[in-house]
């Protein structure tokens, strides 16, 4: 039986004030990134009011090319992208954490920025809260170097994760500070920025959106999850942020069979934003929670596990097939006709 690990006690030492490092001065442009297509279980869609012209229905007809485009990235060009959804408990961390873990895994120098101030969790979920000694807040302070508030990945040298504080109040971090501590996790060869923005649209959401250029909202099949992410995509537009995509979490294809779960391409009509994946519901997500181990580390992957990781190709840039969610619920007899048809 799989022990909970217990958690950290907070750290009372502190060395004498160090001065903040040297920021860059400007961000680069970010490369909009092509998505394939995919075949996805039509259903009757739910019952939803169109209140914006964002929401034209886009057909998903065929499969995506497997071929890799090669690398969406030039040399020098970076990507900072916030992972949102509105509402709570939709699985942003989770989702940040695979693909953050993932797109590491392809070579790329990838940060973290765990934005909910008070709340986080995304330590958790890489099983490195035992190694936080410094938060963002500290930085912004001068009471550390950014070098030592960003804690390398043992696993994967190129995945590093920042924190923030959790007992200061989240009105302490401004917009400004944000892009001051992206513009310097840029500065030391990071290509990616993942942000786990918290939940809700408050002043915490305002202030994690700021540096991106893109961003991900996370949703469920769940008719008050989808109205809050139609909420969400109308704010980051509001905000100069048009570079959306989507990725529809928790999928139960046995439910969508009954007409008791809307299907994926009813989310994705109804918010009218660019699917990048869909990840159906696992039970092992509390196992790789309680254990600090992403799901894309398990050594037998599970469909989840897959489903996040060609999710992170895609956003990168290389085309590849979503998978079929209902194949583990297909028996054999239905598998060896299918084959001979």
């Amino acid at each position: 039986m799989q022990a909970v690990r217990s958690l950290p006690q907070a750290s009372t030492s502190r060395p004498t004030t160090i001065p903040v490092s040297a920021r860059l001065t400007g961000r680069r442009t970010v490369k909009a990134v092509p998505l394939g297509h995919a075949v996805v279980n039509t259903l009757t869609p739910a019952v939803f009011t169109a209140r914006s012209t964002r929401r034209q229905a886009r057909s998903v007809l065929v499969y995506a090319s497997a071929e890799s485009d090669g690398p969406v990235l030039d040399a020098g060009e970076t990507r900072i992208v916030v992972v949102t959804s509105g509402k709570g408990g939709v699985g942003k961390t989770t989702t940040s954490a695979n693909l953050g873990m993932s797109i590491a895994r392809l070579g790329y120098k990838v940060a973290l920025i765990d934005a909910d101030i008070g709340l986080r969790n995304l330590d958790l979920l890489l099983g490195l809260e035992n190694r936080i000694l410094y938060t963002a807040i500290d930085i912004l302070e001068g009471e550390c170097r950014l070098d030592q508030a960003l804690i390398r990945d043992k696993r994967w040298k190129n995945l590093a994760l920042l924190s923030m504080s959790r007992n200061r109040q989240r009105y302490n971090v401004t917009r400004r500070h944000m892009d001051e501590l992206c513009d310097s996790i840029l500065a030391l060869g990071y290509q990616f920025i993942l942000i786990d923005c918290p939940a809700g649209i408050d002043v915490g959401f305002i202030n994690a959106i700021s540096p991106a250029k893109e961003a991900l909202i996370v949703t469920t099949p769940e008719i008050t999850s989808i109205r809050d992410a139609d909420r969400v995509a109308g704010l980051l537009e509001a905000n100069g942020i048009y570079n959306v995509k989507l990725l529809v979490n928790r999928v139960r294809p046995d439910m969508i069979q009954k007409n008791d779960m809307m299907s994926v391409k009813d989310v994705q009509e109804m918010l009218g934003i660019p699917l990048l994946g869909a990840i159906p519901e696992d039970p092992q997500v509390i196992v790789a929670t309680n254990r600090g181990e992403p799901l894309v580390l398990q050594k037998k992957l599970t469909l989840s596990g897959i489903a996040y990781e060609n999710s992170a190709r895609r956003l990168i840039g290389k085309q590849d097939y979503f998978i079929d969610l209902n194949t583990p619920y297909k028996g054999i007899m239905q598998k060896l006709t299918e084959m001979f048809q």
